[in-house]
């Protein structure tokens, strides 16, 4: 994806520090700190937080972008599917910090039972599994 467009139909154009923030995201091979962000974006012009945190907070309303809370940290969205939905859940690894984006309509469908039960109007959800995977349980 260019730092200037995305697909047709997906929203407006990324902005310059939109698109690189998102191409470092999308090329990380894990979750990174808006000061990692800032750190690999020095040599495109970058200079202050303010820069990223802005672009961030666009990519995550636009649901390109999530943000994990446990960690202070962000990931590009694996599986496309912009901010149409309202619950995502991610595995993380306490041993190598691999994230794996997980998805699931029943989650959802059972947090907002959960949360009709308790008269709370749910809007968005995002769950976070910490834990050890597969490859560092063996």
């Amino acid at each position: 994806m260019s730092a200037e467009t995305r697909p047709a139909g997906d929203g407006p154009p990324l902005t310059r520090n939109q698109g690189l923030v998102l191409d470092t995201l999308t090329s990380a091979q894990g979750p990174l700190s808006a000061y990692a962000i800032l750190d690999a974006l020095r040599d495109d012009g970058f200079r202050a937080p303010l820069q990223v945190y802005r672009a961030l907070e666009k990519l995550v309303g636009e649901g390109l972008v999530h943000r994990l809370e446990s960690l202070n940290a962000y990931v590009a969205c694996r599986h496309g599917h912009g901010e149409a939905h309202e619950t995502i859940a991610f595995a993380i690894c306490d041993r190598c910090g691999d994230v794996r984006e997980l998805e699931d309509g029943t989650m959802g469908d059972e947090l907002n039972r959960l949360a009709a039960e308790a008269a709370f109007q749910l809007r968005a959800s995002v769950v976070e599994m910490r834990g050890v995977c597969a490859d560092c349980a063996a």
